[in-house]
């Protein structure tokens, strides 16, 4: 791949459907009965504002419909998996489109990706690193997300968004995420877990001002040259079909797995503090945890934590072992049995409201303290 000239296309504030239409439409040059050519990467920028789900979510469980109708907010799934997110001018979107390498598992083409962004990130004078499943952070905290898709024909589409900056406020509005369910505390604990270009720099960074540092970043690291370009018309026909027929569709905005989105809470009793474990599932696997309390800071154990349970199955042997290896007991100064039961007991409390989670979670408590012995716990407990 060393010294390929590649084809980098750039746009700025595209609707919902046809920003993710034009993403796909650019695969069809890459099926493998197609002749070689080289990569796309299309640096492109939404409209203010659009809420994009990943292709395994569920809409409603995930996006405030009717607070998106009332501002005005665009809708749409992407073709690639990951979580939901708010798009806009201030948020670079990142498209990678090639044929899938040979031999290559999912993480290791992701991993291999990231370190462009990683590279472009550096001239900024941030120091990123890839964490967990799809998560580009810095220190803890998420600054851009990663998703990956190939389809039946070999063809293989990379996204990424990378944060600029972000207005956490409305995206509390818009998305329905553990936070939203947390008045006093809703923006200060997204932006426990979450940064921004413009907030790591002290600088304001939009999309465009990113563009030129993220493409050097690909250059850079996966030794090539990029030359501007334009979509074929074939490319943009066949993106303007697909915006009709599936992204602005209600069949596929309304696709959903046969397993249901849940969720549930569970308080913990801790020395450090009142620990407030809320859990997203989807059948028997976690899809997000967030762990809030009276702590002067976010031990950073915990965002590990948080980061190592996403997609792990909920029993108790793959549960532990996160919280093991994590460290967060420790920082909690309770045993690890002890909130690897709590995050179960979460998990068990699918149907529960947020808001009644300070009155109806249940409740273990530590340090010596008589506790309620659930049946998690009993499983947990050594001896």
């Amino acid at each position: 791949m060393s010294g390929a000239t590649w084809r980098l296309l750039a746009e700025d504030g595209v609707s919902a459907a046809e920003g993710l239409a034009l993403d796909e439409a650019l695969m069809g040059r890459y099926a493998r009965d197609e002749p070689d050519c080289p990569p796309t990467l299309r640096l492109y920028s939404y409209r203010d504002h659009c809420a994009l789900i990943g292709r395994y979510q569920n809409l409603e469980a995930e996006v405030d419909l009717d607070a998106c109708s009332r501002s005005g907010t665009e809708v749409s799934r992407r073709l690639t998996g990951g979580g939901a997110i708010i798009m806009g001018e201030a948020q670079l979107g990142v498209a990678y489109v090639d044929r899938a390498p040979i031999g290559q598992r999912p993480r290791e083409i992701l991993e291999r990706l990231s370190a462009a962004l990683v590279a472009g990130l550096s001239q900024v004078g941030i120091s990123a690193s890839f964490r967990g499943k799809n998560d580009l952070e810095v220190g803890s905290r998420k600054i851009a997300g990663l998703g990956l898709y190939v389809d039946n024909a070999g063809a293989m589409l990379f996204h990424a968004s990378v944060l600029g900056d972000l207005d956490v406020d409305l995206m509390l509005q818009l998305l329905q995420i553990p936070a939203a369910k947390l008045p006093s505390r809703a923006a200060s604990s997204v932006r426990e877990r979450i940064t921004t270009v413009s907030a790591e720099t002290g600088t304001y960074h939009d999309a465009s001002s990113l563009r030129p540092f993220i493409a050097a970043g690909f250059a850079r690291s996966l030794g090539v040259v990029l030359e501007k370009g334009v979509p074929e018309k074939s490319e943009l026909a066949r993106a303007q079909g697909l915006a009709a027929e599936r992204y602005r569709s209600k069949a596929w905005l309304s696709e959903q797995s046969v397993a249901r989105d849940a969720s549930g809470s569970s308080l913990l009793k801790t020395p450090a503090g009142l620990a407030r474990i809320y859990l997203s599932t989807h059948g028997e696997l976690v899809k997000s945890a967030m762990v809030v309390g009276d702590f002067n800071e976010l031990p950073p154990a915990l965002a590990s934590m948080e980061a190592a349970l996403r997609w792990r199955r909920l029993d108790h042997k793959s549960i532990i072992a996160a919280v093991v290896d994590s460290g967060a007991a420790e920082a909690l100064g309770v045993q690890p049995y002890e909130l690897a039961a709590a995050v179960i007991e979460a998990g068990r409390q699918k149907d529960e409201d947020y808001l009644a989670a300070p009155a109806g979670a249940a409740v273990i408590a530590s340090g010596g303290e008589t506790r309620p012995m659930t049946d998690a716990l009993r499983r947990l407990e050594p001896g």
